[in-house]
């Protein structure tokens, strides 16, 4: 769901909110950070490695921990075999979000509050303080060794589905039909005549339904062959579970809002919570940004292409950061919006 064409310096927003009321007393704007999941099929990154050492310096990092090549996770094609084509997906994903983070770190950026969605959300756990860089990508690259689908296991599918705001509306296209699952919410569209989801379950189900529903409004994704957020990811949940288990979680120094439910995790047992669920149950772009603007954020930096630019309605303004220019927009416009750069914590 990438868009192409001229950037404008401010992404479209929705209409503002009331303030909270420690906003309207002239309390502090904060700056939020927020990390998309799944894994992209096309490479990203390639013009930050070549301007910042910064970058360099990490992905030589990351190479080191998971014995992928820098190569490999920067741009060559992913493996086929589905386990290990998602594990190298999102050691990549999660490599350019915390790369884009480090660069802005090292212009004096640094968020107030922090989430994301699926793999997003264990990126900004990480940058949260709740569990080490390489404790990450320990568990990303281990993931690799997940047991593939039976053979005869349905095939799995994803699909994007374009449902009503209206309060009687279903749920989701979809709503009650065997073999398919809300996955993900990603809120009203910019123009406000639409809620994004992702649904996902058997590949045939979702087919049918894009068939049966009015054209545009459930489009499946080619080439995505696992039911990401769904009971159907049980097998992967009972896997990872023991490695999980295995990390040695801290408590979050940053609000680190959750993309499972509306709420910050506080504790290693919040944020362990999380790791563990993560993989069956549906994920909500608006639980993140809701929290971040009821505690105060002002200005929301995306890290990476992984969340669609110029489709979606933020309650704040928001800048995607993808490449080397995209980090001035970030900077020209957190000082045009006077917001606070110190990373303080929002308010709890």
């Amino acid at each position: 769901m990438q868009l192409s064409g001229t950037r404008p310096l401010y992404r479209t927003w929705a209409a503002p909110l009331p303030l909270p009321s420690h906003q309207s007393t002239g309390a502090v704007m904060s700056l939020g950070y927020l990390f998309g999941g799944g894994v992209g099929t096309e490479p990203r990154g390639q013009e930050l490695y070549r301007t910042y050492e910064t970058v360099r310096s990490w992905y030589e990092q990351v190479s080191a921990w998971t014995g992928l090549t820098v190569g490999q996770i920067l741009e060559e094609d992913l493996p086929t075999a589905q386990e290990e084509r998602q594990s190298v997906g999102t050691v990549r994903e999660a490599a350019l979000a915390i790369g884009v983070h480090d660069v802005l770190a090292s212009f004096g950026l640094r968020p107030a509050a922090i989430g994301g969605l699926s793999l997003g959300a264990m990126t900004a756990s990480c940058l949260a303080g709740a569990l080490g860089r390489r404790d990450l990508f320990d568990m990303l690259a281990g993931s690799r060794d997940a047991p593939e689908p039976p053979a005869g296991d349905p095939r799995q599918g994803i699909a994007i589905a374009f449902g009503s705001l209206a309060e009687d509306a279903p749920s989701h296209p979809g709503e009650n039909v065997p073999g398919i699952h809300l996955a993900g919410d990603f809120g009203p569209t910019a123009d406000g005549t639409r809620r994004i989801m992702m649904l996902a379950g058997h590949a045939e189900a979702l087919g049918a339904l894009a068939a049966e529903a009015p054209p545009g409004t459930v489009v499946p994704l080619p080439g995505r062959t696992i039911a990401v957020h769904t009971p159907l990811r049980r097998p992967y949940r009972d896997f990872m579970a023991p490695r999980i288990d295995a990390i040695p979680f801290t408590d979050p120094e940053l609000p680190l809002f959750s993309c499972l439910e509306p709420k910050v995790l506080r504790t290693a047992a919040d944020v362990r919570d999380l790791f563990q669920r993560n993989s069956t149950n549906p994920i909500s772009l608006v639980d993140v940004y809701g929290g971040m603007r009821e505690q105060g954020v002002r200005l929301g930096l995306v890290m990476g292409p992984s969340i669609p630019e110029g489709i979606l309605a933020f309650p704040f303004p928001v800048v995607h950061i993808e490449r080397p220019e995209h980090i001035e927009q970030a900077l020209t416009t957190a000082y045009d919006l006077g917001i606070d750069l110190s990373g303080a914590p929002a308010l709890p």
